[in-house]
Parts: C-alpha cells; sequence; structure tokens
C-alpha cells in the first residue's frame, strides 16, 4: 500500500442571503467524515452570509479568489429566488461546474444549476412543494418529479431540504462504496433512504410533467 498521502478533494459549498441551513449542514456533516474531503465555503463575497433560518455563516472565499473545486454544492431556500436573477451567482456556478469532478444540488439549488444550463440534456429533482420554480426555469431538462435524489453523470440533485443528506451519502457510495457511507450514517444515527427512487414526499409536487 502506497505511503504517499492521499489528496484531498475541496468541496466547494455555496452561500447566498436566504439559504437553508439544512440544505448545507446536512450534507456539511456527513461529508465532514470524509478523510479525504475538504471542505470552504463560497460566497459572492468572503464574510458572513445569514441564511432564511437566521443563523449567519463565514464564507472563506469570494467568487473571485476561491479555489477550483472537485465538488459543488448549490443548497436552495427562499433565497433561490433573487439569486436566480444574480449574473454573478450564475456564472459562478457555471464556471465552477465546467472544472468540477462532481457538481450537486439540494432543494431548490437545482433551480440555479438549470438556470446556468449546467442540467440542459439531464435527469433532476428538486423540492416537491416548490418543484415548479426549478421547472419552469428551462424545458431542457428531463425533471423527475418521484425521486429523492436523482445522479445523472457527475451531477446529482436532491428533493427538499433533508434529502440532501442522503444525496451526501450517495456521493460517498459512489466514491467510496455503499458500506462507507453505510458507516457514516450509522456514525451518526442517521437512517439513509438507500432507494433514490422511494420519494414519500412526490405526492406533494406542485407540478407534473407535461
Amino acid at each position: 500500500m502506497s505511503s504517499e498521502p492521499q489528496q484531498k478533494k475541496t468541496v466547494g459549498i455555496v452561500l447566498y442571503p436566504g439559504f437553508e441551513v439544512l440544505d448545507v449542514f446536512g450534507p456539511v456533516e456527513i461529508w465532514s467524515y470524509v478523510p479525504d474531503f475538504q471542505i470552504t465555503f463560497i460566497a459572492q463575497n468572503a464574510g458572513p452570509v445569514k441564511s432564511t433560518n437566521g443563523a449567519v455563516v463565514m464564507a472563506d472565499h469570494g467568487f473571485t479568489d476561491a479555489p477550483a473545486l472537485d465538488i459543488l454544492m448549490v443548497p436552495g431556500g427562499f433565497g433561490t429566488i433573487p439569486e436566480l436573477e444574480n449574473p454573478a451567482m450564475i456564472n459562478y456556478i457555471r464556471d465552477a461546474h465546467a472544472g468540477s469532478e462532481f457538481t450537486t444540488s439540494v432543494c431548490s439549488g437545482s433551480a440555479l444549476l438549470a438556470r446556468a444550463g449546467v442540467l440542459n440534456g439531464l435527469k433532476a429533482t428538486s423540492n416537491k412543494r416548490f418543484f415548479s420554480l426549478a421547472a419552469n426555469v428551462t424545458d431542457k431538462v428531463d425533471w423527475v418529479v418521484e425521486a429523492r435524489w436523482v445522479e445523472d453523470g457527475k451531477v446529482f440533485t436532491s428533493s427538499g431540504v433533508s434529502a440532501g443528506t442522503d444525496m451526501a451519502l450517495a456521493l460517498i457510495a459512489r466514491l467510496h462504496g455503499v458500506q462507507a457511507a453505510r458507516d457514516i450514517a450509522g456514525g451518526v444515527e442517521y437512517e439513509w433512504h438507500e432507494d433514490a427512487n422511494d420519494d414519500p414526499f412526490a405526492k406533494d409536487a406542485d407540478w407534473k410533467k407535461p
């Protein structure tokens, strides 16, 4: 076995005013247990960013000085709506995705990926109660309502809020195997929904495929 240290993957979590706390910290909690993951927080400008829940998180980097990312994660939240019209955000997502190994989203974060053109020609999902927010961005995406999360190539999109934790574990399973994901889930006493198609909240979707 090689004695060389394992190169860490840079995981960039995008923050913006009005992000949803669990969208961010569900995956962060899970990914923090992966030895080769190094997590950093990125916003349009470095410094404090206030969530829709009131918690304030410090962004380590702004868009202009952010490191190259191996894994990009875009959360959702009520702040998604104004960010859909923020060219700086959309351009950053597009550029970061171009160089990423994986691009991921939680909840309405998929609407931002869609706006950036990241999801064109791919299958994707979003928060069921606000599904139309993402689906109405573009008709170039194969939107999947009945899914806890969706994997298509290097892109992982997940349903609402807590589903991001399931998606985060699925990414670990892709990289390190299912047992590694199960071990981490067990360590934090979380019941991982291992079946991406088992979605009890699909009935609440406010959008249906035409």
